[in-house]
């Protein structure tokens, strides 16, 4: 059985034609009057190079407009829409149940979910470590001390099956913190919910400072969005069970299904049920939903929305 996030399965279902490059299916965004002021972003780390695109290109449209974007992690998100010091709050992971009670007692509504991309969470290597891939039990062995996928702990590289050199070499563990959405959908996905082994697992402040050290540490691997694959390292393929297939990180297999660590990336707003959102607001969103803004969804490294399913996000402004 596939392993995916429940949302990406609804991405899939609206057809994966549409996941490269720009279609007929997305719309050429029209600039309109009136747009000014200041849009504030609280969120995901990993949304920050997709957003900062997104504020360039759209502020291109709108000189007046003044775009600050924060990147602390998903889990401020919640907070700043509640607070109203956002109006975006970015989250590359699904919104929990008790962060939507919260905004509920404050507004009497629940906050709406505006998807913008998909996302294939990497797991990276240095680039001289000859793994072709992994299957998520292994992956939770390595990453783990719990082992809910039932494989054996993994602590060498010789216990992934490498030989030689590699066969007695300890694997060092990099990872994003708990505040992280990222870490959230890896801890799920690929651990079966379960824990790090706080001993080994050494929490990184962002993706880029991920990735960064595995390209320092020719032993160690870690997990980050694709789109912050650097020189030093790799991107391994990925499988759902041991000696089944793998598959690589791309926007054919994520959206499919195929590749198991798979997500959509959010913005989450706060609209008031058959009110109309702010103009800025909505603008924004349209722009991001648009032809341009999903040819700046890919240039992060990030995948774009099946069309259809871009069109269905479309429809909630």
């Amino acid at each position: 059985m596939k392993n995916t996030i429940k949302t990406l399965a609804v991405a899939t279902a609206f057809g994966a034609s549409a996941v490269t490059g720009l279609h007929a299916d997305y719309p050429s965004y029209e600039r309109v009057s009136g747009v000014s002021g200041n849009l504030n972003s609280v969120g995901s780390n990993t949304l920050t190079v997709v957003l900062q695109l997104l504020a360039e290109g759209f502020q291109n449209e709108y000189p007046n407009v003044n775009i600050q974007i924060q990147g602390a992690g998903s889990g401020t998100a919640p907070a700043a829409l509640i607070d109203g010091t956002a109006q975006i709050g970015p989250m590359s992971r699904e919104i929990r149940p008790a962060e939507v009670d919260a905004f509920e007692a404050r507004y009497g509504y629940k906050p709406t979910q505006v998807a913008i991309g998909i996302d294939a969470l990497a797991v990276f290597v240095h680039r001289d470590n000859p793994i072709e891939g992994l299957s998520l039990p292994q992956i939770d062995a390595i990453f783990s001390s719990t082992n809910r996928l039932g494989h054996a702990p993994v602590r060498t590289w010789g216990d992934a099956g490498l030989t030689g050199e590699w066969n007695n070499r300890r694997i060092s563990v990099y990872g994003r913190n708990s505040v992280s959405g990222t870490y959230g959908v890896f801890r799920n996905i690929a651990l079966g919910g379960g824990d790090f082994d706080g001993q080994r697992y050494q929490e990184m402040p962002g993706s880029s400072a991920v990735v960064q050290a595995i390209g320092e540490d020719r032993f160690g691997i870690g997990y980050s969005g694709v789109g912050y694959l650097t020189p030093g390292t790799r991107a391994i393929k990925v499988g759902n069970e041991t000696g089944g297939s793998l598959y690589e990180p791309t926007p054919e297999n994520a959206a499919s299904g195929d590749y198991p660590l798979s997500r959509l990336l959010f913005l989450y707003i706060n609209k008031a049920p058959g009110e109309d959102l702010d103009t800025l607001t909505a603008e924004f969103l349209r722009y991001a939903l648009s032809a341009e803004g999903q040819a700046h969804v890919e240039r992060a490294g990030f995948f774009s929305l099946p069309g259809g399913f871009a069109t269905h996000q479309r429809n909630k402004l």
